[in-house]
């Protein structure tokens, strides 16, 4: 067995196809098989499901997969370490992101970037949940959600913001004269909303039915850009996070606030406490402290 092997499992899950996968890790189709078929041998275990193309991983593949993952993650950290013990700062920072957050992650981004030319960044979009499982997992170095529930024995946070909400429109379509919205008035409008179970939108219907308010959104998404093509072409208006500079995509848009409008936890920075833990991830952390002290919320 050899890493890079484990580099061919975790890119067919990744991919769920034999020629991009190959094409991925930069061998041919033929070669990614050949060295699959001997890690199983090696194993004595089937893996991969297979007919005329790739049709799954079987029960064992999928707990492999899992450890493969976890040995590439060890991998990847002991580069980093020793480039930490040389005084540099390298690899890829792995960086969950929960959809509608009140701080815009590119500021971190940037900070780190510019502290630290050789980094790479990978964004997943995820849910809270997932942010802490891939955290747990050795999955994600960072994660930028919620802190609800946090769990402190095994996470580290750094708070953020408070996600204040306001409502974005599109002036095409609707005019508001007033510099600040009520649920009342929202509950009369046609709403573009996230699926039902995200924080964001769990936030959002309590503070419906905290007033006794039971709105009937137009449209519902587990996609930010599907609320606001329905927003541009006058579908519906969306309740969004202030602080997210989407009035500033085009000419046409507004974000008015909205009265007593937040998300029932702030969002922070975690940090899984248990090793092994990435230099990167520590280092960053600290940055974000730095960041947050020096700079003023917007």
């Amino acid at each position: 067995m050899d890493i890079k092997q484990l580099k061919f499992l975790v890119a067919l899950d990744e991919t769920r196809h034999f020629g991009q996968a190959a094409a991925r890790c930069h061998v041919t189709q033929p070669t990614l098989s050949m060295r699959l078929r001997n890690l199983e041998e090696e194993l004595g275990l089937e893996l991969v499901q297979r007919g005329q193309r790739f049709e799954g991983f079987t029960e064992a593949g999928q707990r492999v997969l899992a450890w493969a993952r976890s040995l590439l993650a060890a991998e990847d950290g002991l580069y980093a370490e020793a480039a930490a013990c040389r005084g540099q700062l390298v690899g890829t920072l792995r960086l969950g992101v929960v959809p509608l957050g009140g701080f815009d992650p590119m500021r971190l981004v940037s900070l780190f970037a510019e502290e630290h030319p050789g980094l790479r960044f990978q964004l997943f979009a995820l849910s809270s949940e997932q942010i802490l499982e891939r955290l747990g997992r050795n999955q994600l170095d960072l994660g930028l959600s919620y802190l609800e529930r946090l769990d402190r024995q095994h996470f580290s946070s750094l708070e953020l913001a408070e996600t204040r909400m306001g409502l974005l429109h599109d002036r095409r379509h609707f005019c508001f004269e007033q510099a600040q919205l009520s649920w009342e008035e929202l509950s009369e409008l046609p709403l573009g909303l996230l699926s039902a179970g995200m924080h964001f939108r769990q936030s959002i219907d309590h503070s419906f039915r905290s007033r006794g308010l039971t709105p009937q959104p137009r449209l519902e998404s587990d996609a930010v850009h599907q609320l606001l093509q329905a927003v541009n072409a006058g579908l519906c208006c969306a309740i969004m996070p202030l602080a997210s500079g989407l009035e500033e995509l085009n000419q046409h848009l507004a974000l008015t606030p909205i009265v007593d409008a937040h998300t029932l936890a702030p969002l922070g920075l975690i940090l899984r406490n248990s090793a092994p833990r990435s230099a990167l991830a520590e280092a960053c952390f600290a940055e974000a402290q730095r960041l947050l002290a020096e700079s003023p919320q917007p």
